[in-house]
């Protein structure tokens, strides 16, 4: 869901907005919109997937966050800026972070699918995360017990290199990060 309806608002009216509201909120071209609550599906699979990412990370000099953590994406040309909010964000650059928000782009990104985000985060984030150079972007998709990987190639396209509903998908910038699909949808 975006608001205001109508009208897109200014990166400093969104952030008046965000001091005024306990919502989850996402700014991306002008338009704001509100973040649904995850559901306990969504929330266990978030729990799997972070823990098993912070236990390969620990020591090494990437580290994952979880939502909420703003990401603000900033075109470097236009300085037009972003704000999303990722299920699970990777980032091995850590000059960028500040107290409230990472500012850059991370390495990898994962969303998990609701039924109410659904074109949102297939469609929607996957070319805003292209164009602005995330590496590596997973879709994680409950409602279809399914796991979909796009790689950054070098041309800056996506390629979807992982569409499984069984085995093991792996990560292709992140050692040793790989996931059994049917155990993490159990």
């Amino acid at each position: 869901m975006s608001l205001p309806k109508g009208r897109h608002v200014t990166y400093e009216e969104f952030e008046e907005m965000r001091k005024e509201s306990e919502q989850l909120m996402e700014y991306i071209d002008g338009i704001v919109y509100m973040a649904p609550s995850p559901n306990t599906e969504h929330q266990r699979i978030s729990m799997k997937l972070s823990a098993m990412l912070f236990n390969l990370l620990q020591d090494k000099d990437c580290e994952v966050l979880a939502a909420p953590y703003d990401i603000e994406l900033v075109d470097k040309e236009s300085d037009e800026r972003k704000v999303v909010i990722p299920d699970l964000s990777v980032i091995c650059d850590k000059r960028f972070f500040t107290d409230q928000k990472y500012v850059g782009i991370p390495d990898l990104i994962i969303e998990i699918i609701s039924p109410s985000n659904q074109s949102h985060d297939l469609i929607f984030k996957t070319n805003l995360y292209q164009k602005y150079g995330v590496k590596e972007y997973w879709i994680i998709n409950p409602i279809l017990d399914n796991i979909m990987v796009y790689s950054l190639g070098e041309d800056k396209q996506y390629r979807l290199i992982e569409n499984e509903k069984r085995g093991v998908v792996k990560s292709r910038i992140i050692d040793d990060f790989e996931v059994d699909v049917e155990l993490l949808f159990k």
